[in-house]
């Protein structure tokens, strides 16, 4: 069964680009799968307030419907976008959820299902903390040994990817 997507919306980490491995990586299974694709260019944009604007203007035009696919801080802006882009799901790598300082903006108002993949070793962003989201919204959860940049688990990434966008209904 093909999935019922049209655009997955990439967003990066606060210390990476718009096409950086892992987005690379899952952008040609969304292709692959004939979805296409868009990665938001946050570069030079620190406040995941701005962040979540970009991502909100950008969604805005394009072609539904969409997942939003974020890493890290991207993560965060994907899942706090979602109550008003109100995507068909979200793929969430090491989201950065219930950070210090930033806790109140960790986004509760997510209306679609989320998946998250994150690594044991993470020194970054605790995966305590993607246990407890996934925890609180019945999240599906793929808990990998690898750090915070999952480089060395791109290939399990991508086959995670790629069943999640299939199994979408």
């Amino acid at each position: 069964m093909m999935p019922k997507v049209a655009t997955v919306v990439f967003s990066h980490g606060k210390e990476s680009g718009p096409w950086g491995s892992k987005i690379v990586a899952l952008a040609a299974v969304a292709r692959d799968l004939g979805i296409g694709v868009e990665s938001v260019d946050y570069q030079g944009i620190d406040d995941p307030r701005a962040r979540v604007e970009k991502l909100l203007a950008i969604g805005a035009g394009l072609v539904g419907p969409l997942v939003l696919v974020g890493s890290s801080l991207g993560g965060h802006v994907s899942a706090a976008a979602a109550a008003a882009l109100r995507p068909k799901a979200l793929f969430l790598m090491a989201p950065a959820f219930y950070m210090p300082g930033f806790e109140a903006y960790t986004p509760v108002d997510v209306p679609c299902p989320a998946s998250i993949v994150h690594g044991w070793n993470d020194t970054i962003v605790p995966v305590a903390n993607s246990i407890r989201w996934a925890g609180e919204r019945r999240a599906s959860l793929h808990i990998l040994d690898s750090d915070h940049r999952l480089q060395d688990r791109i290939a399990t990434i991508a086959e995670l990817f790629r069943a999640f966008l299939i199994d979408l209904d």
